[in-house]
């Protein structure tokens, strides 16, 4: 009989096999061709779209930001957070109390919100140093339960509107621009999630993303090349809260209306499938997961209304299944089997 002891602490996650290499699949201009090329489809997208279908645009570049926070954490960081709704929801009504009892506007709110959640997220991550893996997520799955209960306490009522919410007001469109008020939320969420991408793409690329990944993969090691694990690790939980937060905001001035209810935990859930099946530790992958998150289900819905989820289930284990690195790590390997056969190769 085998010696070895158990360890129940969860390893770090680790970035998937081909990911240092599948960077370098687009460089330089024709990187920069297909960012581009993406951005003016979403900018075109509103002008051809229905209400509906804009909707969801909207929701898929919210969830977009919200996975990449998580992604930034736990894909980047290896530390497994289960409670990103929490943040959801403190950006979400951070916006909606600064709206209705300050007068704020949005277009304040939604950094104002964003700060508000870095520094939550940055004093939850300092006692959270502590745990890791299982007793982590099971850390941030107690704020995911207990931050709903809390909205609907009496005592706060008259800030958080209890059980049944606050309504918001949708930003109102700039004199002179001939757009619709979905429109322009699409847009201003469109700024906001290009300005984000950006930020996390350089800030992982940077000598601060080389010291958080060196704490995913090998705690000690960086530690003893000077790397404070303490400060890296609250500051990476403080950004990750503060894109999901932005995110909670995004939502609250699109849905124009938030609720205890609005932020369950099948939320948290949510946002973990989407970080896996996008990619973990990807920037582009949180993009594709939030695809997945927001057409799978009417997807699944269309096949059929009965067993909606079972079917939502069929496609997840397909997905893991063909793309064990996520979409965005299957796409990428894809594009490297075709240069290696395109001619002259």
């Amino acid at each position: 009989m085998s010696t070895a002891t158990i360890n129940p602490v969860l390893e770090p996650v680790k970035a998937p096999p081909g990911y240092v290499a599948n960077r370098a699949i687009l460089t330089g201009g024709s990187r920069q061709v297909t960012v581009l090329a993406l951005i003016a489809v979403a900018i075109v997208l509103p002008f051809v779209l229905g209400e509906y279908r804009l909707f969801q645009a909207t929701q898929v570049l919210i969830f977009a930001v919200a996975i990449l926070g998580l992604n930034i954490l736990t894909g980047y960081n290896g530390q497994i957070s289960v409670g990103h709704s929490a943040f959801l929801a403190m950006g979400a009504y951070a916006t909606a109390i600064l709206g209705i009892e300050f007068g704020m506007p949005y277009w304040l709110a939604i950094p104002t919100s964003g700060l508000i959640c870095l520094g939550f997220g940055f004093l939850f991550g300092f006692p959270a140093l502590r745990l890791q893996g299982f007793y982590l997520a099971l850390a941030t799955f107690s704020l995911a339960v207990a931050l709903p209960q809390l909205l609907r306490y009496k005592g706060i009522e008259q800030w958080t509107g209890g059980v049944q919410g606050l309504f918001v007001d949708k930003p109102a469109v700039p004199a002179g621009l001939p757009v619709t008020p979905d429109q322009w939320i699409y847009f201003v969420t469109l700024f906001v999630t290009i300005a984000l991408f950006w930020a996390a793409w350089n800030l992982v690329r940077g000598p601060v993303g080389r010291a958080v990944i060196a704490l995913r993969d090998h705690e000690v090691a960086a530690e003893v090349m000077g790397i404070r694990a303490s400060i890296f690790k609250s500051l990476t939980f403080g950004v990750s809260a503060m894109y999901t937060g932005i995110a909670g905001s995004l939502s609250a001035l699109s849905i124009q209306f938030v609720a205890p209810d609005s932020f369950h935990m099948f939320v948290s859930v949510t946002l973990l499938v989407g970080a896996v099946v996008g990619g973990v530790a990807t920037i582009w992958g949180a993009f594709l997961g939030a695809l997945f998150v927001v057409f799978i289900p009417n997807v699944a819905e269309q096949i059929s209304s009965n067993a909606t989820w079972a079917v939502y289930g069929a496609f997840l284990l397909l997905v893991i299944y063909l793309m064990p690195n996520g979409m965005a790590g299957g796409l990428e390997d894809l594009f490297r089997r075709l240069r290696a056969r395109a001619p002259g190769r």
